[in-house]
């Protein structure tokens, strides 16, 4: 059953989002040569304790981190390590969720260190786009697949994959609430939004083919053919018009397409 939120709930995932929102604009420079994958979720969960937030990955299902950090063909689910150093051209996605007053907000970004190949350049690009395009759809009478039929045609229209074993997901007082949203689909189907949904978006793409693997670690997620990958994240409510997107502090960071 999917949760529509009141006033007050809706208040407390904006603020959740705008801290959050926070921490990823402090993140920018820790991404850099030599620097641990340990180190920044560290730096994580410094933030979210300094801003009043409760990391909603740590403990999940037995996860211990409160951050999700992935390196080049790792899609999703990476796990922190000190061992683990970011290397010139690296391809990172950084996933963070977090609860403010028990009301949860989830954003994730990729991000190039130092120099950036035409390659993950092109797939952040693209990933961002269909980001935009899904969000572009989350609006009252339109169907929830309208979203996965928008983010799938901008990323097969690039020439990438879209990755069908993991989806977005409603959003609250849980991490993980009713509706899935697949990056995939024909557009008409399911359910009809309504105003107070509160959808996590996140487009989950390859250069190469849609097929994952999970690792013998049972979290990290990795393309079956080693392409490069990209994940890209925002929290958004349904309301009578556009959409409102929790975790971007700057309106002009929308293109509605």
């Amino acid at each position: 059953m999917i949760e529509i939120k009141n006033k007050s709930s809706i208040a407390k995932m904006e603020e959740a989002g705008r801290l959050l929102s926070e921490i990823f604009e402090e993140l920018s420079p820790l991404i850099c040569s030599g620097v641990s994958t340990a180190s920044i979720n560290a730096f994580v969960a410094d933030q979210l304790k300094k801003k009043g937030l409760v990391s909603s990955s740590k403990g999940y299902a037995g996860y211990k981190y409160e951050s999700c950090i992935s390196i080049n063909d790792e899609l999703i689910h990476g796990i922190p390590c000190e061992a683990r150093k970011l290397k010139n051209a690296d391809l990172v996605k950084i996933d963070i969720c977090a609860s403010w007053k028990s009301y949860c907000a989830d954003m994730a970004r990729s991000f190039c260190v130092g120099q950036c190949t035409v390659e993950a350049n092109k797939l952040i690009s693209v990933a961002q786009e269909a980001l935009d395009c899904g969000i572009a759809k989350a609006r009252e009478g339109n169907y929830l697949s309208d979203i996965s039929f928008a983010i799938q045609k901008v990323v097969e229209t690039n020439g990438c994959g879209v990755i069908r074993d993991f989806a977005g997901h409603g959003i609250g007082r849980r991490l993980h609430e009713d509706p899935e949203i697949p990056n995939y689909g024909k557009p008409g189907r399911g359910v009809i939004l309504r105003p107070g949904m509160a959808l996590a978006i996140e487009p989950m793409i390859s250069a190469g083919d849609y097929k994952v693997v999970i690792m013998d670690d049972g979290w990290t997620v990795k393309t079956a053919d080693k392409s490069l990958a990209a994940h890209v994240e925002d929290t958004v409510i349904v309301t009578q018009d556009e959409p409102k997107i929790l975790t971007r502090r700057k309106s002009g960071e929308m293109r509605y397409l």
